[in-house]
């Protein structure tokens, strides 16, 4: 009978759950994967930083609604990869981490990179294995994978002592299995209960999160908000599943966003909320109007009235639900009265998003140097205006003046850190957006703080032949710290808030990439179209004015615990 290891029996098995890429930063203890994922010809894409291979897989589960995998050594392998797996966990990214570790007979003996991993990771993922037979790996890893991506998606951890892998089984000894699972639809029950608040409602809004996008529900969210008329917001990875261009979307659901979203939630009578948390983003839910009605469709229970007493909670994946409620309302016949109901509700969300947008355009429009940041993401966003670009936004500040400004046509294009407010993941989801869309032009805009995590993904990407811009705003230390602490203290406390001048484009241009200095706003335009030209890795390191404080700045300085 045909023998097998256990590394070659997990090989097999990502090849056919149909992986195609691996992220991973080698190591001795997954090795005898490695060996069998070439053969197979499965890339394995290499990082510089076990956080950034797990950072790549965080983001190709986000932008393909499919786990990401992701494979690190063991020890400081499986450390350095902890922030990154925390943030997917946060933003419900699909995720499996496989890491390596000691053989099982060396537990306890001070091996090299001994430590109890499982233990440390388990809060942070949906759910921790670890496989003690070389027979049972592949029923390891399909149980892994099926986590990662139903219900609320998320990452799993699954660890394989090296040397089980090494373990030779016979084929026949093997356990395969590969189980898919259904969708959650909706009770049409809940539908129907749902439509009959909305007929009782003056001024209602919709807002759609991540569980919308995971549950691939862009068609269903625009057929309902169109056969009813509702002010339709989004959040996270749902970002775009309704055009910010659609005349009934009002982008994003955050109230510090200039344009409609602050009046749209305060003033609200009822709230439908697909797919979302309750969290800080929402002010803990504290945004809402108490009096309004507030409906929670959610794939996971747990979510249902986090924060506030719910009106109605729905378990449901929300395509299912929005699917009964678009029937439902064709057999009703009810979508004009529906649409007529709402009007002048409508009108009070379309004034209130040019009154908004009014109010912010000096800053988007600011000629001041040093540059406001907030001037440059509108020229990024301006010049990022296929709806096949893809903007990455990370940093403290630079995240927020960016997801004040980006305007997303289309599902999948843009993305930042998400909950967590985890720096660092900029290179990494850049470099992933590339790899999966190598026809379309990908943006980064990113903090001089954040460049430094993991600036030789630069490298990475030089290496790979992935062809990204990527905009520093340079604001010459931590400008969301700095300023938070000006806000709580009345200053700022240089020693950690201050970095000074890096020549980041000087670097990499070292590495082999091209690099680019700007200090005027009216050269960011066309600084951004010779970058995009110039068939190289590109850096266009942008002097912005360090004294600029954004709303994430005086949230962090006034929530919480974080006041004086």
């Amino acid at each position: 009978m045909a023998k097998k290891t256990g590394g070659q029996i997990a090989a097999e098995t990502l090849r056919e759950k149909g992986v195609k890429q691996v992220f991973t930063l080698s190591g001795g203890h997954i090795s005898p994967i490695y060996k069998y994922l070439e053969e197979f010809k499965i890339t394995l894409f290499d990082t510089r930083h076990e956080q950034s291979a797990v950072f790549m897989a965080e983001a190709y589960g986000r932008m393909q609604r499919e786990p990401g995998v992701a494979m690190v050594t063991a020890g400081p392998g499986f450390t350095n990869a902890l922030s990154a797996v925390a943030n997917a966990y946060m933003a419900n990214s699909p995720l499996l981490l496989i890491a390596g570790c000691v053989g099982v007979e060396s537990v306890e003996k001070l091996d090299l990179q001994d430590m109890h991993q499982a233990p440390v990771i388990e809060p942070m993922v949906k759910k921790a294995l670890v496989c003690h037979k070389a027979e049972r790996i592949a029923e390891f890893i399909d149980m892994a994978y099926r986590i990662a991506i139903t219900g609320r998606p998320g990452p799993v951890y699954l660890e394989l002592p090296i040397d089980i892998l090494k373990t030779e089984v016979e084929d026949s000894a093997v356990k395969r299995i590969n189980n898919h699972v259904s969708s959650h639809p909706a009770d049409p029950d809940q539908a129907e209960e749902m439509l009959k608040m909305l007929d009782q409602a003056k001024q209602p809004i919709i807002i759609a999160g991540s569980g919308a996008w995971y549950a691939d529900s862009g068609a269903e969210l625009i057929e309902f908000a169109e056969k009813t008329g509702v002010p339709t917001l989004t959040m996270a990875g749902a970002r775009g599943i309704i055009p910010d261009t659609h005349p009934l979307c009002f982008e994003s659901a955050t109230a510090i966003r200039p344009g409609a979203a602050l009046v749209a939630d305060t003033g609200a009578d009822l709230v439908l909320f697909l797919g979302s948390r309750l969290s800080l983003l929402y002010i803990f839910g504290d945004i809402f109007n108490k009096e309004a009605k507030f409906v929670q469709v959610d794939i996971h229970a747990d979510e249902i009235g986090r924060n506030r007493n719910i009106d109605l909670g729905i378990i449901s994946d929300i395509k299912g639900f929005l699917k009964v409620c678009n029937r439902r309302l064709d057999e009703m016949g009810t979508s004009e009265k529906l649409k007529k109901q709402f009007a002048p509700w409508l009108e009070t969300v379309k004034a209130a998003d040019k009154d908004g947008k009014d109010q912010s355009k000096p800053l988007w429009e600011s000629e001041n140097t040093p540059i406001h940041p907030m001037r440059l993401a509108h020229e990024v966003n301006k010049f990022m205006n296929k709806q096949s670009d893809i903007v990455i936004a990370d940093g403290g500040d630079t995240q927020i003046w960016m997801g004040m400004t980006r305007t997303v046509t289309a599902p999948g294009t843009y993305m930042d850190s998400g909950l967590y407010g985890c720096l660092a993941v900029g290179l990494p989801y850049t470099n992933t957006a590339k790899l999966l869309n190598p026809e379309s032009r990908v943006c980064l805009i990113i903090g001089g703080g954040s460049t430094g995590f993991n600036f030789m993904e630069f490298e990475t990407a030089i290496r790979k032949g992935l062809k990204i811009v990527v905009v520093i705003s340079n604001d010459l230390g931590w400008g969301m710290i700095r300023h938070s602490q000006e806000l709580a203290f009345g200053k700022a406390i240089e020693d950690g808030t201050y970095i000074g001048s890096v020549p980041y484009h000087k670097l990499v241009e070292d590495l082999g990439g091209k690099g680019f200095y700007v200090e005027k706003p009216e050269d960011i335009a066309p600084t951004l179209e010779k970058a995009f030209a110039c068939g190289k890795v590109a850096c266009i390191n942008v002097m912005t004015d360090p004294t600029t404080v954004s709303p994430g700045s005086v949230a962090l300085a006034n929530l919480g615990s974080y006041s004086a």
